[in-house]
């Protein structure tokens, strides 16, 4: 088993700074996300938006953004066993009077944050399925895909792909692609929807005006949009 394998805890939600949350909680849900109650964990504003396999969590407070979020009830051991498996913490946040919370980040600058307790409670029940379709991963440049894969095969990740330009990995419900890249792009979220010009159609029906595209890393064609908050959204259609 890697050094640091289910360290992480349940994963929780990809969290993004987004100046204006209303603004960003309305962009979602016209993508056909449904807003999960919060509690009053945070002192910034914060909205949670899912289609009910992975939550976005929109967050006032400036941070490395996105960082992808666990809950994790043992901070201080959680610090100890990525510190003994050489991993290099950005932050740590201990105390009994304070929410325990540490982050580090993987070789391509990608945050990962780990906190003690939930920060929302998930809707009853299964969402209808979104305009824009579920959520199928979190994309970001890297620059070296060993690296990468290696990186988060350590903390229990398993590797799905082959091509050998992407770092194609899975765990806890949560996809990430990693594509080969030297240029600086922000990292996206990717959607999957059965029927892509059905859901260019229902997404104009929701005063949102996607892009038709070719997507760069699959060369398929897709549907861009852009947040808000500025981060890019991909829709893909449903592969063959």
């Amino acid at each position: 088993m890697p050094p640091a394998a289910g360290v992480l805890g349940r994963f929780l939600e990809i969290s993004i700074h987004a100046p204006d949350v209303p603004a960003s909680l309305d962009f979602y849900r016209r993508l056909g996300l449904v807003e999960a109650a919060t509690g009053d964990i945070w002192e910034h504003a914060y909205g949670v938006a899912t289609d009910g396999q992975v939550a976005l969590g929109l967050h006032a407070y400036e941070f490395p953004s996105p960082a992808l979020t666990w809950v994790c009830p043992g901070i201080p051991e959680a610090a100890a066993t990525l510190t003994a498996a050489d991993v290099e913490l950005a932050f740590l946040k201990t105390g009994d009077e304070r929410f325990n919370e540490l982050g580090f980040i993987d070789p391509d600058g990608q945050m990962v944050t780990l906190l003690e307790a939930r920060t929302y409670s998930p809707p009853a029940g299964r969402p209808p399925p979104p305009a824009a379709g579920f959520f199928r991963e979190l994309r970001y440049p890297v620059r070296v895909v060993a690296e990468t894969t290696a990186f988060w095969e350590d903390l229990g990740f398993v590797a799905t792909g082959d091509d050998p330009r992407q770092a194609s990995l899975t765990g806890d419900g949560l996809a990430i692609l990693g594509y080969e890249s030297r240029r600086r792009e922000a990292p996206g979220l990717v959607f999957e929807a059965v029927d892509l010009p059905a859901a260019a159609a229902r997404l104009e029906a929701r005063q949102l005006s996607p892009t038709p595209v070719t997507d760069p890393v699959s060369g398929d064609p897709a549907l861009s949009l852009t947040a808000p908050e500025g981060t890019p959204v991909t829709i893909l259609g449903l592969a063959d």
